[in-house]
């Protein structure tokens, strides 16, 4: 072991990911646990504490977020009451939750959260809260934690070439974003994988914020190697067992894919610094999923920033007329996800101070040209699926989708407007987006509306220390 963490080391630290003097950074802790729940009920319990191979990658300056996103929240203290990390995110269990099966019967999902070691080895006070029906923030769990306990699990995992895609910085200044590869073979890492991995980078920073903050990122990558080539899609009989366990048909819905093998994917993801996830699933069907702060996948090139969209900023989807996995909203509330709303009062929208005088709230849009296309799509995707037609000819259906909208929207009056446009958040009438069109909304190849653009930015400054800056950030405690 001793061998492997020397070699380990070196690697990183020509890199840059460590620097010279190991004391400089905390060590990595990991709590894995157990998250149960259905029908009204929802229990937490301890799997076990892990040492992770490699220091924290983030800066003790940024350790809390701004306290607005996130279907759940996290902090953890020391012995002596010091906030060591607290951020919002969202979970598997949490995406269960709010389908039909949550609803018959009860299941168990496997999650972490991580932090920096505390200063004095020693007790962790760590404690978990989840929205209350107001959409504020409440305590639904907390547990002691003992970093010295002989139990913390401390073994080295594996050997796994760590690639650096992109370097700009140490580790602590900048955000630290790993892709993983999965479904891979061992000839396919060595050469798809590395391919795959500098395309979605060069597609991530063609859209912007992320173009002029790109200096702010590190891009490293993992290609842990499957036996075989592809990732599981059970609707079609096709069953592998890979490293992360990425898998389509996620909750029934055949585009969806997640994996559903925490512990196996921290693993992997151990030997990385990295403060966000990218699951790069071998194959080109149509497909992915993003989860605030956990995730996101993908297995085809355009779905590429949308998703992380979701998974870096909990950025909402906007779009409402494909079919989802989750069961109808029943009572609708202003939602936390910083681009849609409910519009439950116009004066209070949340992106006020972007709409212009001129705009109308609601704003008309041609909602019922674009819901009539829709629906012929809609019809005509689900033939292809049941007749299992080949690939191209869905990837024709997205083009053919792409330039219909294209010329719907090119020639309307608010087409470059922020107001308040109806349909949004997987509902035609109950909430809204910020802009006609948005990368978050039609998914085409357009750039992000400029309150999705805002959302970005906020997470990129919640992680990024620049110039030396390291002003603590206000809000110490979950609001």
């Amino acid at each position: 072991m001793i061998r492997f963490l020397a070699a380990l080391a070196s690697v990183l630290l020509a890199a840059g990911v460590v620097a010279d003097d190991p004391g400089q950074a905390p060590a990595t802790y990991r709590l894995d646990y157990f998250h149960t729940g259905g029908k009204g009920t929802e229990i937490f319990a301890v799997d076990r504490l892990r040492l992770e191979p490699l220091p924290w990658p983030g800066h003790p300056a940024r350790a809390v977020d701004d306290g607005r996103s996130g279907v759940y929240r996290y902090e953890v203290r020391d012995a002596d009451g010091t906030l060591l990390q607290a951020r919002g995110f969202a979970s598997v269990f949490g995406e269960w939750v709010t389908t039909e099966e949550a609803g018959q019967g009860h299941r168990t999902f496997h999650e972490s959260l991580r932090f920096p070691a505390p200063a004095k080895p020693g007790p962790v006070h760590v404690r978990i809260y989840k929205r209350d029906a107001r959409q504020t923030f409440q305590p639904v769990w907390e547990t002691k934690l003992d970093t010295t306990d002989m139990f913390v699990e401390r073994a080295a995992p594996p050997a796994q070439e760590l690639i650096a895609v992109e370097q700009h910085g140490a580790p602590p200044q900048k955000v630290d974003l790993l892709l993983l590869g999965d479904g891979y073979t061992a000839a396919e890492c060595a050469a798809e994988f590395r391919q795959d991995a500098e395309r979605m980078t060069t597609a991530l920073f063609s859209q912007q914020p992320f173009a002029r903050r790109r200096s702010d990122f590190n891009v490293w990558g993992l290609c842990p190697p499957s036996q075989a080539s592809g990732i599981s899609r059970p609707s079609t009989g096709i069953q592998h067992a890979t490293p992360v366990g990425a898998t389509y048909d996620a909750f029934g819905s055949e585009r969806y894919v997640l994996t559903f093998e925490n512990r196996a994917m921290r693993e992997v993801a151990s030997r990385a610094p990295y403060e966000a996830i990218v699951i790069l699933a071998n194959g080109q069907t149509y497909g992915g999923g993003g989860i605030y702060n956990l995730y996101s996948t993908v297995a085809a090139d355009y779905l590429f920033v949308h998703e992380f969209g979701h998974h870096f900023a909990a950025l909402a989807d906007e779009y409402y007329t494909s079919p989802v996995a989750y069961a109808p909203v029943q009572e609708v509330v202003e939602p936390w996800e910083p681009n849609v709303t409910a519009l439950l009062d116009a004066d209070a929208l949340k992106w006020r101070d972007l709409v212009a005088r001129s705009t109308p709230v609601p704003t008309p849009w041609p909602k019922a040209e674009f819901e009539s296309f829709q629906r012929d799509t809609q019809a005509r995707r689900k033939q292809i699926r049941a007749e299992r037609r080949p690939e191209s000819e869905m990837d024709a259906l997205f083009r053919e989708e792409q330039a219909h909208s294209t010329r719907l929207f090119a020639r309307e009056r608010h087409r470059t407007a922020v107001g308040a446009f109806q349909g949004a958040n997987y509902d035609a009438q109950a909430y809204y987006r910020p802009q006609l069109d948005c990368i978050m909304f039609t998914r085409n190849p357009v750039p992000f509306c400029r309150v999705c653009e805002a959302a970005l930015e906020r997470v990129i400054d919640s992680y990024v220390v620049a110039g030396g800056d390291t002003r603590p950030q206000a809000g110490e405690r979950p609001r």
